[in-house]
């Protein structure tokens, strides 16, 4: 511990946690140890350890500079990436594992996207540095838990507070506004912090400065929240979502708490884009014109737009019936229709008998979207230009009918029967 700490200390270690035991982990701080270094495990690892939640992956700090780790690490045959060495990280890597490993560092300069930093060997500097204070804990090589900024408190109170200033942390970089809603929809109780909601509400239009991808992965990560629904109040509140998602507007968050909660009831694993279909319009002109905005990949963007594309269920539907729009549409964006549909259904079924058999409905006709297999038509356009149709539109529209009327007659007629209506088509046609 260097003599500019000012820790707020407990009696609080984690050398009993098995990832911290971990033999891989014991080597990598052993090597940041030795000969007048020190790497403590930072951040992340510490903060799920203290709250009791799984660790995955441990970052590292260090007070050695990223050539010095690349060093050692070559001289123990430990494989090092410089996967971010401009910024002072290394990654160190022992049976397939990976373990960041970064110098310890102070801004010198910020514009709100990006940071110059200096490397340092301040553990206060460093952690004062970090945007919130559940996440600049540290344990250090015999387990024993760090904390320069109050952040064990915050952890035992669940509250997600910045570093210092809020304003002065969010100027940084503008992105910690949503860091901020996210880390509260995972680990925050009660209301936000003040000051921090005050912050964030007035950088608000500070977020159109970020990149789209940017902002999408960490919107992705707060939808994927067991409940992302305080949260997402919150955001709205502030006038941070409409910031950044403005089809929410004038559609509002409300379907979130019945999704949420029929997502427990029904096993259902927390899906981002479900819930971001649940707070937007189903309009796939807007849908197509946000998951563009957004940068959103082409499955995420091919889900939505089928989502908001597909067909809308009539009051009474058949089994033959609902095949057919299944055909003709896209079974992904119907089974995401009717689970927002079963969410309404269910949220309503408790006071009304009517809806509570529309839900069972509507859980057959998912299951039955979930597990459909579309039929493959049996013609061709060859086969409608073997009958000598010349190649061009009308082959398409002689090909559409009797597709049209192999799908009216339950996708039952076979190829030779198909042949046969076609031959007949044809001839109608001399």
């Amino acid at each position: 511990m260097t003599s500019a700490e000012t820790p707020i200390t407990q009696d609080i270690s984690v050398k009993d946690e098995s990832w911290f035991r971990d033999l891989a982990l014991t080597r990598v701080l052993a090597l940041l140890n030795a000969d007048g270094g020190e790497g403590r495990v930072a951040g992340g690892a510490v903060r799920n350890a203290l709250m009791g939640i799984e660790v995955a992956d441990v970052d590292i700090a260090t007070t050695l500079l990223p050539d010095e780790v690349v060093r050692r690490a070559k001289a123990a045959d430990i494989k090092a990436v410089p996967t971010g060495i401009e910024h002072g990280t290394v990654t160190l890597v022992i049976d397939g594992r990976p373990f960041e490993v970064t110098t310890l560092r102070r801004d010198i300069e910020t514009d709100g996207r990006h940071a110059k930093v200096l490397f340092g060997t301040d553990w206060q500097a460093d952690a004062e540095r970090r945007d919130l204070t559940i996440n600049a804990l540290y344990a250090d090589q015999s387990g024993r838990v760090i904390d320069l900024v109050e952040g064990v408190r915050d952890i035992d109170s669940r509250t997600i507070r910045f570093i210092g200033d809020a304003s002065q942390r969010i100027a940084e970089d503008y992105l910690r506004v949503l860091r901020f809603f996210r880390f509260f929809a995972y680990y925050g109780s009660g209301r936000p912090d003040a000051d921090g909601l005050r912050a964030s509400a007035r950088a608000k239009d500070k977020l159109s400065t970020l990149s789209a991808e940017r902002i999408w992965m960490e919107m992705r990560k707060l939808l994927a929240a067991p409940d992302p629904s305080r949260s997402l109040l919150w955001m709205r509140t502030s006038g941070v979502l409409a910031a950044i998602l403005p089809e929410t507007e004038k559609w509002g968050i409300d379907a979130i708490h019945g999704l949420v909660a029929t997502e427990g009831a029904l096993n259902w694993a927390p899906d981002p884009l479900l819930r971001l279909a649940a707070i937007i319009p189903d309009n796939a002109e807007r849908v197509a014109a946000m998951a563009k905005r957004l940068r959103l990949s082409n499955a995420e963007a091919g889900r939505l737009v089928g989502w908001a594309s597909a067909a809308r269920l009539p009051d009474e539907v058949t089994d033959v019936g609902f095949d057919r729009l299944l055909y003709r549409g896209d079974a992904l964006g119907m089974a995401m229709r009717l689970k927002l549909a079963l969410v309404s259904a269910r949220t309503g079924a408790q006071d009304d008998p009517l809806a509570m058999r529309k839900a069972a409905r509507l859980s057959v006709l998912l299951a039955r979207a979930e597990s459909y297999a579309r039929p493959v038509f049996p013609i061709q356009g060859g086969d409608v230009i073997a009958l000598g149709i010349p190649a061009g539109k009308r082959v398409g529209e002689i090909l559409k009918s009797i597709e049209d009327f192999w799908v009216e007659r339950n996708f039952v007629p076979e190829r030779e029967a198909l042949l046969e209506r076609l031959k007949a088509v044809v001839a109608d046609e001399g």
